[in-house]
């Protein structure tokens, strides 16, 4: 068993390190903290997302901590996962592609006692990953070019510990608590082709080290022999992250070489918003299980660290009219055949799911992307013997296509590819020897 945690945490460990790559080239992800993670795991990614209101006894739910109450009681599992992607952008009738991969979570979850489970990995927040410049002219006479790049990394990531239990038949209640960690970089240029303007660069970066906390209820009631029915809610606090953001201005004449440095610092200055979601499943004689969830987080009380100049002078000060409250539906489900066959065919499981979410930034002032998305997976079991159906591994494969768009902004659509590998290993049998 310490083997076995061990190599757990290895997972989580290595998952911790290889976050510190980027898996988006989205020029969205320049704005706020960059682009919002789905923060799900493998079974539930064929879903779409759905996870508020579901139990699962052999998988791990951490967007809803009081799921972690309903784990088996003989077994330890660990989920890991990676993904790849292709995007397409289109803007005034020009396309490019990106290509990315990246590990995208490593999470466990056991019984700690009876009706008490317990949980821990790495998920990301949000993730900051673009390269791209623009080149035109600086006026009518068509004599005079400009060039600004901007470019971007970094993102939020966090650590969490959690538990899940329950109070009395049907009831379960838990809650997750986490260690954001993360940097932010961004930087403009800006270059001209006469060499009497001079250039200037403005660099922005924070670095966090904070915490979140969440927490999660659920209620499960029998509505008949067959079926479940599941109702669950979250909370996830919001709070100030303790981090400055500095803006670093440089403006430099092209013909002397000399560099006029200014810096810019706002203390305090990042935060993260209040997020509520509440779901709704019924299970089918552990069949079909269909749900739906809704999400709400109010970045709308959210200010963030902006540079402008006004009058002539510049300034960085926070902006309490950047963000948008980020309103999220989606429904979806999963079904086998017979989930106790002892044929391997019938005990894959089939998933799909859709979403739409609003923004939750705005662009130059107006709406940024709003987001649709739909995904179709499978739980593939990797064990054809019947007797270890609650200790098998499961692969858990998954498409989903997302399609990001605003009235005369960039739009994207990214075909991504989920890849999920759930170790469900018997922990606590007492062996008995004749």
């Amino acid at each position: 068993m310490n083997r076995r945690l061990a190599s757990a945490l290895l997972g989580v460990a290595v998952a911790s390190a290889t976050f510190a790559q980027s898996g988006t080239n989205s020029p969205y992800s320049q704005y706020g903290m960059g682009l919002l993670s789905d923060q799900t795991s493998g079974f539930n990614r064929g879903m779409n997302g759905l996870a508020i209101g579901f139990r699962e006894s052999n998988q791990v739910n951490y967007l809803n901590p009081a799921s972690y109450s309903s784990v088996d009681s003989l077994s330890f599992i660990f989920d890991m996962g990676l993904s790849g992607q292709i995007t397409n952008f289109k803007e005034n009738g020009i396309r490019k592609n990106a290509q990315n991969g990246n590990f995208e979570y490593a999470v466990a979850v056991f019984r700690l006692m009876r009706h008490v489970g317990m949980s821990f990995g790495v998920v990301p927040f949000t993730n900051v990953g673009y390269n791209y410049s623009h080149t035109g002219y600086v006026d009518e006479s068509n004599t005079t070019t400009f060039t600004n790049t901007y470019s971007g990394s970094g993102g939020l990531h966090q650590a969490y510990v959690g538990i899940g239990a329950q109070l009395f038949k049907g009831f379960s209640v838990g809650g997750n608590i986490s260690y954001l960690w993360g940097d932010i970089s961004r930087t403009i240029s800006n270059t001209y082709s006469d060499a009497y303007i001079n250039s200037m660069t403005k660099s922005y970066s924070a670095d966090v080290r904070n915490y979140k906390l969440d927490f999660g209820v659920q209620y499960s009631a029998k509505m008949g022999k067959k079926d479940v029915l599941t109702v669950g809610a979250t909370y996830g606090l919001g709070h100030k992250l303790n981090a400055d953001a500095t803006c670093d201005v440089t403006s430099q004449n092209t013909q002397t070489g000399v560099a006029l440095p200014t810096s810019y610092v706002i203390a305090n200055a990042l935060e993260i918003p209040h997020m509520f979601g509440v779901g709704i499943s019924v299970n089918h004689d552990n069949r079909l299980k269909i749900g739906a969830d809704y999400s709400l987080q109010k970045w709308g009380d959210v200010s963030f660290p902006t540079y402008v100049v006004e009058n002539n002078a510049a300034k960085y000060t926070l902006n309490s009219d950047y963000f948008k409250n980020r309103h999220k539906a989606t429904i979806g489900g999963e079904w086998s055949k017979n989930p106790l066959s002892r044929r391997w065919i019938d005990r894959v499981k089939v998933r799909a799911g859709a979403s739409y979410a609003t923004p939750y930034l705005k662009v130059n002032g107006q709406d940024g992307p709003h987001e649709i998305s739909v995904s179709a997976g499978f739980g593939l079991p990797l064990s054809n013997n019947i007797n270890s159906y609650m200790v098998r591994p499961i692969l858990n494969i998954s498409g989903q296509w997302v399609r990001q768009s605003a009235d005369g902004l960039l739009r994207e659509n990214t075909f991504r590819i989920n890849i999920g590998l759930t170790f469900n290993e018997r922990w606590f049998a007492k062996w008995k020897v004749d």
